[in-house]
């Protein structure tokens, strides 16, 4: 895998990975190798432990390096390359013809050390592969996060199937003015297809980048790749969040997710083996500026050893279609798939085609592998209730089958105590199901729509809440996650999400959960996205109203249309039971009125101060396809 440090839980995400692995970045850098290479032998000055991270994009083996230095004391020792780091102040007796020093920003550190360099000796340093200025948000300091709000997206528009990114433009309520959002279209090969800016628009007004606009715009023939996006006078968030639509000619196709996760991780986990009647695609989206080399990713079925690799290359930035079945032939539902992924890409996409010709598009998760079982949390049941939950809706018993799948997603979980309860909307507790202590590679799926033997639920619908089962097991760490796949009994069609758990509406906090949009915990609020698809789609929302421990009796939830220009156009107040749900669209609360005033890509943002809700957004075309997701907040 690749030694790069990415994301901390702690810390937030690094800045200087995004730095040296942005799309414009990779010609500067091997452009900067050659000259070091030519003007050896080389010192490198590494003062913020940034140099082992560059290299891993950028090798640095055909360079002479005669010496390497640090600044913290800490750091004395260190090795590379067979070269221990020595003090800076030995830099002086250091025989070299050149020194890099590792740093963006180098001129301030050169400046504190210049008396200690070799007297007449030229030095470099990353500046060289600096963005232009007029693309920083932040222009005091390169490395500041805001300056990297950055992500990618699955993005394609090939064998009459389409892409569309919805979002807004959530920069300008926190004072950004000007701004713009620079696309790097990419093929599968890796190569760049196109680029072009698209100005943000008034503060909260919608972004909607669509496949077949881009592709009529700029003349461009089928492609299957990823389209990078940088936000340009970015403020407040350095997160770039959407909503990704995938839909077809075929009313067939439609599918929703969200977005991609900007950090990539040495494991991914909660992919689905396919029935006897699917084909699981996994898309592999090469995130990296080097070639992802044949044996470097791999698939083995969750809690067990053996990992079968691909034996093929994926170039920089190129995307590659494996089909799961090729490595694990089998594998069969419910069994579940870890990803070897090596931090080589993103969270990815996969897409299951049926043979009835539907097909559907979700991902897997980041599985953590820096967690340890948190024998506290069994003992916090008086203060904090249930603890963490994964909410998930139980869809309208007469026409949906819903089913839950545990996933592990930390390395750390050899067991999972979990159980089920099952809600109706009124938040009445209709039926509990107890998984007992799951190992690792166990492969069950609660049919849900079995398990109430043919109760009929309040509304004809409800929810389901996953909580660990201490009845059962201790050995738990709050990162509990699942995955929920939705069957359609009128068409045939599917759809299915994954997400973890949190801990819901309690004053109380424990390890920055609750969780809040902004801020500290505890997070106790709702700050929801709805993206309205336009026609002949009608927009669904599934809110649930979860509580770790009793909260307000019903919530106090607006529900606000607002225009593809960021007005409000109209609002609508409704109450959801604690514990309960509410399942509803757009174009039953709203009239059509308002729905053309409001314009086509226009959203619901939905609030409420007095509690957190957990959403789930999707379309529906009449009896044909559906799609389902869990929403994002801003």
């Amino acid at each position: 895998m690749l030694k790069i440090d990415t994301f901390s839980n702690q810390s937030g995400g690094n800045a200087f990975y995004k730095a040296v692995a942005h799309p414009l970045v990779a010609e500067k850098a091997r452009h900067l190798v050659v000259h070091l290479q030519k003007s050896g032998p080389v010192a490198i000055y590494d003062p913020s432990n940034q140099l082992a991270t560059f290299a891993e994009f950028f090798p640095l083996s055909e360079i002479e390096i005669t010496g390497l230095f640090v600044q913290d004391v800490d750091q004395i020792g260190r090795v590379f390359r067979n070269h221990a780091a020595q003090p800076v102040t030995s830099l002086r007796e250091c025989v070299c013809k050149s020194i890099l020093v590792a740093s963006f920003d180098a001129a301030r550190l050169v400046d504190q050390v210049r008396h200690l360099m070799p007297a007449n000796t030229p030095w470099y340093s990353f500046d060289a592969l600096r963005l232009p200025e007029d693309m920083l948000s932040d222009k005091q300091r390169y490395l500041a996060n805001i300056n990297f709000a950055t992500n990618y997206a699955f993005f394609r528009d090939a064998g009459g199937q389409h892409t569309r990114i919805v979002t807004a433009n959530y920069w300008g309520s926190y004072g950004s003015k000007d701004g713009h959002v620079w696309c790097y279209l990419i093929d599968a090969k890796g190569q760049k297809l196109v680029e072009w800016k698209e100005p943000l628009p008034e503060p909260n007004a919608t972004v909607v980048i669509d496949s077949v606009d881009i592709r009529e715009r700029f003349k461009l023939p089928e492609f299957c790749g990823q389209l990078f996006l940088h936000v340009i006078g970015a403020a407040g968030h350095d997160v770039v969040k959407y909503a990704l639509d995938t839909y077809g000619d075929d009313d067939k196709d439609l599918s929703c997710t969200h977005d991609a996760n900007a950090w990539p991780s040495d494991l991914y986990a909660g992919l689905p083996a396919p029935t006897a009647d699917e084909e699981v695609v996994l898309w592999i989206q090469n995130s990296h500026p080097n070639e992802i080399a044949p044996g470097e990713v791999g698939l083995n079925l969750m809690g067990q050893d053996e990992i079968t690799t691909l034996k093929k290359a994926i170039p920089p930035f190129g995307t590659y279609r494996l089909n799961v079945a090729e490595l694990l032939p089998a594998a069969r539902w419910p069994q579940q798939i870890e990803i070897q992924a090596g931090k080589h890409f993103v969270r990815p996409r996969y897409e299951i085609f049926s043979k009835n010709g539907h097909s559907r598009i979700s991902h897997p998760n980041v599985e953590r592998s820096d967690l340890k079982s948190d024998k506290r949390l069994g003992d916090l049941g008086d203060l904090l209730g249930k603890l963490h939950i994964v909410p998930a809706p139980v869809l309208p018993l007469a026409r949906f089958t819903t089913w839950s799948l545990p996933t592990p997603m930390s390395t750390a979980q050899s067991h999972l105590p979990l159980k089920a309860l099952v809600y109706d909307s009124k938040g009445k507790e209709i039926r509990e199901h107890r998984f007992g202590n799951l190992k690792r590679n166990y492969s069950i799926a609660l049919n849900v729509t079995d398990l109430l033997n043919g109760y009929q639920l309040d509304g004809g619908y409800g929810h389901i809440e996953l909580i660990y089962d201490f009845s059962a097991g201790h050995e738990v760490d709050g990162w509990m996650h699942a995955l929920f796949r939705y069957q359609d009994h009128h068409s045939g069609h599917a759809a299915e999400t994954s997400f973890g758990a949190h801990i819901f509406n309690t004053a109380l906090t424990y390890k920055n959960e609750p969780q809040s949009y902004a801020g500290k915990a505890p997070g106790l609020s709702t700050r929801l996205f709805l993206r309205v698809g336009p026609a002949p789609y009608d927009t669904l929302c599934h809110l649930i109203y979860p509580a770790s421990t009793p909260w307000h009796s019903a919530s106090d939830t607006t529900l606000v249309l607002t225009s593809n220009k960021g007005q409000e156009v109209a609002r609508r107040t409704v109450r959801i039971a604690c514990s309960g749900s509410l399942l509803w669209r757009v174009s039953e609360i709203f009239t059509d009125d308002e729905l053309k005033a409001a314009g086509q890509h226009c959203y619901v943002l939905i609030r409420d101060t007095t509690c957190r809700l957990f959403g789930y957004h999707g379309l529906i075309n009449a009896e044909a396809s559906f799609s389902l997701d869990h929403m994002f907040g801003f």
